[in-house]
């Protein structure tokens, strides 16, 4: 795949991503809105970038961050740089459920009293996923997942339970408002509108503001990395085509700058969302020639391991094979949806050329 490199929104913030060591500075965007980076424990992307929307009397916060001491101290460190104080947030706009934008919110709302929003698609999974009485029933369905895909005996309770790690990141709350597609947020002086892009997660949102040319863009679309979109127990059926007509959805939206949850701003959206376009329809041919060169059908699993990934196979860890599985799985039922492949049913699914 041709290369195509975005154009940084501030090159100082860029420059920090690279690193791997350093955070970006809390910094005003422009009047009104401020970027503060909340750190991740124990995570490739070290951090997520909350935005403070300026209201009259405080601010709304885009995300909020993992649920740790250090997190919390960060955002509340950094909303004192733009002036304001926690109990300043009138409400969290939250992009998706995962704990890294999610698992803060609640923290915020017993400190300040903000609402906290979400989609309906992802407020209806919160109970499944974080309530202590419902996990086991989740990772056992992974587990068949996992199974179906022909994950190693030996390395499948592994995988089944891998993100627990990260289950204590999380507060539960439930959200005080539901954000549909297309809704205008109502936030005095500005003119955000929430558009509804599932895909990595089934209630993922942005919010564009037409007037000022801007998109916050959550995990939906970042400056250098794809976001996973992988077939689990809480996805949609058919993920993958989710994703791709939610990056159209995006596309249309005549913007100068995109704000993500991770990396760092940029300038190009329609650009970088052909390139990831163009990334998955390269993906999916790879997944159609390794499946061709085994007649008699090929596991999930064992496609995944043939596959192109950004280091070998033997170095992924537990917690990221378990996503490149799930994330093959995706491409296969597409490419199942469209008549390309065909799956052969059994204790072990197989993929054979349609």
């Amino acid at each position: 795949m041709a290369k195509f490199v975005v154009t940084p929104a501030n090159e100082e913030q860029r420059a920090a991503w690279q690193s791997r060591v350093a955070m970006p500075e809390v910094e005003r965007v422009r009047p009104g809105l401020w970027s503060i980076p909340v750190p991740i424990p124990i995570n490739p992307l070290r951090y997520v970038l909350v935005y403070a929307l300026e209201l009259p009397g405080g601010v709304v916060i885009v995300d909020a961050g993992w649920n740790t001491d250090e997190a919390y101290r960060a955002l509340c460190d950094g909303l004192s740089v733009a002036g304001y104080s926690i109990t300043d947030v009138k409400g969290v706009l939250v992009t998706h459920i995962h704990p890294d934008h999610y698992g803060l919110a609640g923290r915020v709302r017993e400190s300040s009293g903000a609402w906290i929003a979400l989609h309906p698609a992802d407020a209806n999974l919160l109970h499944d996923r974080y309530d202590d009485g419902a996990i086991d029933a989740l990772v056992e369905k992974e587990r068949r997942i996992l199974v179906r895909s022909g994950v190693p005996r030996l390395t499948l309770d592994e995988l089944a339970g891998a993100s627990m790690m990260i289950r204590h990141m999380v507060s539960m709350a439930k959200p005080d408002r539901l954000v549909e597609d297309g809704e205008a947020l109502g936030l005095p002086g500005w003119d955000l509108r929430a558009i509804w892009t599932p895909g990595h997660s089934p209630g993922h949102l942005c919010f564009v503001s037409p007037e000022r040319r801007i998109l916050f863009s959550g995990d939906h679309v970042l400056a250098k990395i794809t976001p996973i979109v992988a077939v689990h127990p809480q996805s949609g059926p058919n993920p993958l085509a989710d994703y791709l007509d939610s990056l159209a959805a995006v596309r249309k939206w005549d913007v100068d700058e995109v704000l993500p949850a991770h990396e760092y701003r940029f300038l190009e959206l329609a650009e970088r969302v052909d390139h990831v376009m163009l990334h998955h329809e390269e993906r999916l041919a790879e997944i159609e020639a390794v499946a061709a060169d085994v007649a008699s059908g090929i596991s999930c699993w064992d496609i995944a391991t043939r596959l192109t990934w950004s280091r070998p196979w033997e170095t992924i860890p537990p917690f990221m094979r378990r996503s490149a599985n799930n994330e093959t799985l995706a491409h296969l039922v597409w490419l199942e949806s469209r008549g390309r492949l065909r799956r052969i049913a059994g204790d072990v699914d197989l993929w054979v050329p349609a």
